[in-house]
């Protein structure tokens, strides 16, 4: 397996610190909104490669944080009228009724800021006795100058950082590009006591104080958007490896933008959707979909049309299902030569999807794996009277890649219930129509009809599918 390194900007064999684990590390939102398609692409890309991991057998330790206490998230209190902790709370919620809606499975560990202030005291109160960070006034500034190996992940020297550096003229700093590790407590905000004074950390700490706490000093996989590579994950490398002196992550994935007309979508920029917003339009799967048929660090537009595309792409391949389950419960017994040569193939579909994630975990390739296994079953279901046997093997096959990348998620939740009162209906209809009775058939079929569900009266019996 081969993963892109944003540090050493080249693919890399993926070698695990500990044989047979992986500790993974993902930012998590800051909970002060609904999060956009943009924050949703890097949630479903990295909940699908901790599922890729853990079907190739790893083990996987997986956090993701929520960011429960930041400026915007003060501000947003402020808008609202509520508490910091009230704000915070709430958008956790929402975050979980969309995170689900994607099919996006909870993290091992999903620490919040707030819960860990003692651990990044700690942390600061390290850095300072090495020199690495010093206090003015009532906050503490990491010192950039003294970490020589500052920009190493953006790639870039210190003197262009500072040269790019914005800096707030309240302020007070030995250098531009130092930035806050805490900050001392205004008026009618949120605070913690600290041996600097009352106040708040500043957000880089969080995430070097929750990954030192949950996964250790050296973590495998550190993922997240690339807006973050600088200055959040340049700050997280010289807070983390400043401590504890050594490798902070082995491998740092970042995902491409999502953009608006060519523009990265952003809430700053005011060119965005929330996920809630798009699920409205279109559906969380098929927004899943969506992420999934391009590579994920290329970057995305989006548009209602691409969207639309990918759920009827995801369409085809739940139809092909459908008609695959439907003749291993009405198709013959006995394989056909042509069925035997199919089934014997299928193994080389695992292959070919295994060959494509394990190149830089490339989701469209192995999509495209899938339709082709798709394509070539159809083909052989086409053929008079299908075996169950066959139907049953390319079933397992499809629904085994599927549940790789996550996809028919929303269907798995309602498919028992639906599908017992289903067939209750579809009985029904079969005695009406024995009984000849029309008028109660039709109604029943318009029934379904409502419900999402079509018939189709084949020579086997009647199939049913979604709508």
């Amino acid at each position: 397996m081969k993963l892109y390194n944003t540090m050493t900007m080249k693919k890399e064999e993926f070698v695990p610190l500990e044989p047979g684990k992986v500790k993974m590390y993902a930012c998590g939102p800051t909970v002060y909104n609904y999060f956009h398609v943009g924050n949703g692409r890097m949630f479903i890309i990295f909940d699908t490669l901790r599922r890729y991991l853990e079907y190739r057998g790893f083990e996987v330790t997986y956090v993701q944080n929520f960011t429960d206490i930041d400026d915007k998230i003060i501000n947003r209190a402020n808008e609202e009228g509520m508490s910091s902790a009230d704000i915070a709370s709430k958008y956790t919620a929402e975050y979980w009724t969309d995170a689900r809606g994607l099919g996006i499975r909870e993290a091992t560990i999903h620490p919040r800021a707030t819960e860990n202030i003692d651990e990044m005291i700690k942390i600061i109160s390290g850095l300072i006795d090495k020199g690495l960070a010093y206090q003015s006034g009532g906050d503490v500034y990491y010192r950039t100058a003294n970490f020589r190996e500052y920009g190493k992940l953006s790639h870039q020297p210190l003197d262009d950082l500072i040269a790019g550096a914005r800096v707030d003229v309240s302020e007070v700093k030995e250098n531009p590009v130092d930035f806050a590790l805490w900050k001392s407590a205004k008026p009618g905000e949120p605070y913690w006591d600290s041996p600097w004074g009352r106040g708040r950390p500043g957000w880089h700490i969080e995430c070097s104080a929750m990954v030192n706490k949950y996964l250790g000093k050296t973590i495998d996989i550190h993922c997240g958007g690339l807006d973050l590579i600088f200055p959040h994950h340049e700050n997280e490398i010289a807070q983390s490896e400043g401590y504890n002196g050594c490798q902070f992550v082995r491998y740092w994935l970042h995902n491409g933008f999502i953009n608006i007309d060519n523009t990265k979508m952003s809430k700053c920029l005011g060119n965005f959707f929330t996920v809630r917003e798009a699920a409205e339009a279109y559906g969380y799967e098929n927004i899943r979909a969506f992420v999934l048929m391009s590579h994920y660090r290329s970057p995305l537009n989006y548009s209602g049309d691409i969207v639309i595309q990918a759920k009827n792409a995801l369409q085809r391949l739940k139809t092909a299902k459908s008609n695959l389950e439907f003749i291993t419960k009405s198709g013959s017994g006995t394989a056909k030569p042509a069925e035997e040569g199919f089934v014997g193939s299928l193994p080389r579909y695992r292959e070919r999807f295994i060959e494509a994630l394990d190149d830089d975990f490339n989701t469209a390739d192995a999509i495209s794996v899938i339709f082709e296994l798709v394509r070539e079953s159809n083909t052989v279901a086409a053929s008079p009277d299908p075996s169950k046997a066959f139907a049953s093997a390319a079933l397992d096959m499809l629904n085994e890649l599927t549940e790789v990348l996550g996809l028919f998620y929303a269907e798995k939740e309602n498919d028992s219930a639906l599908g017992e009162e289903v067939e209750v209906m579809i009985a029904a209809r079969r005695a009406a129509r024995e009984e000849k009775d029309w008028a109660r058939a039709d109604m029943i079929r318009e029934k379904l009809a409502g419900m999402g569900i079509t018939l189709e009266d084949t020579p086997q019996g009647v199939k049913w599918t979604r709508s």
